[in-house]
Order: C-alpha cells, then sequence, then structure tokens
C-alpha cells in the first residue's frame, strides 16, 4: 500500500468513526422505548478502578486505526468498512428496541471526582448518557478489530477485547452482561465480512 493509498485510508476511518458516533448519540436521544437496568451481584463484585478510563478510551481507537495497515487493497477496505457498518446498524437497532440504562447512582458516586482519572471519566460521561449500554459497543467493535486484525498479528490480538471488556466494567461503564452479545455481534459481523470477501 502507498503512502498516499494509506493516508486517505485513514482519512476515511476518521470520518467513518465520527459518523458512528453520529449515530451513536443520536440513538441515545431517539430511543422512546423504556430503558432497563438490570445490575446482578456480579457486577457488584466489581470494584470501580477509575484508571481504567485510559484503556476504555485511548487503547480503543489506534488499534482500529491500526486495521489500515493490514489492509492490501481498496476493495479490502471497501469490505472491512462495510463489516463496521453492518455492526453499527446491528447495534443501533438493539439501542433503540431494547434500551439498557447503567444505574444513577454508579455516576453519582462519583461527583466529588478528585482524582485525574476520574475527572477525565467525569469528562467521558458529559457526553455519553448511561443508556446504550446492551450490549457493549466498545466490546463489539473490539472484538471486530481483533478478528480483522487476527490474520497479521496471531492470536495474542484478543487481548485488545479482553482489556476493552475489561475496561467497560472497572470504569462501571457497563454491566458484565453487556459484554458476550457484545463479543457476540463483533464476531456475527466479521462472519459477514468473511462471507463478503468469499463471495
Amino acid at each position: 500500500m502507498t503512502l498516499s493509498s494509506l493516508v486517505i485510508d485513514l482519512t476515511l476511518s476518521a470520518v467513518l468513526i465520527l459518523g458512528a458516533y453520529t449515530v451513536y448519540f443520536w440513538c441515545q436521544r431517539k430511543s422512546h422505548a423504556r430503558s432497563r437496568e438490570w445490575s446482578s451481584r456480579f457486577d457488584g463484585w466489581i470494584p470501580f478502578v477509575p484508571g481504567w478510563v485510559w484503556v476504555y478510551s485511548f487503547l480503543y481507537y489506534p488499534a482500529i486505526l491500526y486495521v489500515n495497515l493490514v489492509v492490501t487493497s481498496a476493495d479490502q477496505f471497501t469490505r472491512i468498512a462495510c463489516s463496521y457498518l453492518l455492526l453499527l446498524a446491528l447495534q443501533a437497532v438493539i439501542f433503540l428496541v431494547f434500551p439498557v440504562r447503567t444505574p444513577a447512582t454508579w455516576r453519582s458516586a462519583r461527583a466529588g471526582a478528585a482524582s485525574l482519572s476520574e475527572r477525565f471519566l467525569a469528562l467521558v460521561q458529559r457526553f455519553d448518557a448511561p443508556t446504550n449500554s446492551f450490549p457493549s459497543m466498545h466490546t463489539s467493535v473490539a472484538m471486530l478489530t481483533a478478528l480483522h486484525l487476527a490474520p497479521r498479528l496471531g492470536p495474542l490480538v484478543f487481548t485488545f477485547p479482553a482489556l476493552i471488556a475489561a475496561s467497560c466494567v472497572l470504569t462501571k461503564q457497563h454491566y458484565l452482561v453487556d459484554l458476550p452479545p457484545g463479543a457476540a455481534l463483533g464476531w456475527g459481523a466479521y462472519e459477514a465480512y468473511v462471507r463478503l470477501m468469499s463471495g
């Protein structure tokens, strides 16, 4: 891949990420169904560790953009982009039809945030409402990204979705039950991509 092609792909990827957030926030505003809360005792056993917000926010995007380095053609880039768009569409439908929110207490407990990590997490939450919890979009995108990178980087790449999943629950941005469906959605979008590539 030439440098100019890489620059174009990175630019398009950034536009897709911004577009995905537009849809994500639109779903938060437009869901008319009553949102649910469903924390379990397992969630109560998971501690709040605000330092994981840096994994949640800053490991996520470089890994997604790294996919551009494994792309070998414009056609492959288009098909990979379609897998992310399919995942976004599936997530959006679930967010609108089956809205789930995290408890207000998970946020109000941090009103007097003192550490840098807590202050940054509070900033993240200022933009990101407690809805769109199920399934975890962070986990689904991380899984899809890992599957795209696995042929080049091997099984160690699945450390990425594992770390993202851990950050989702340790920052209390998600319930534990949000994670497996998120991973399954990412896998499903990848399987659709494989079929598209083989067709």
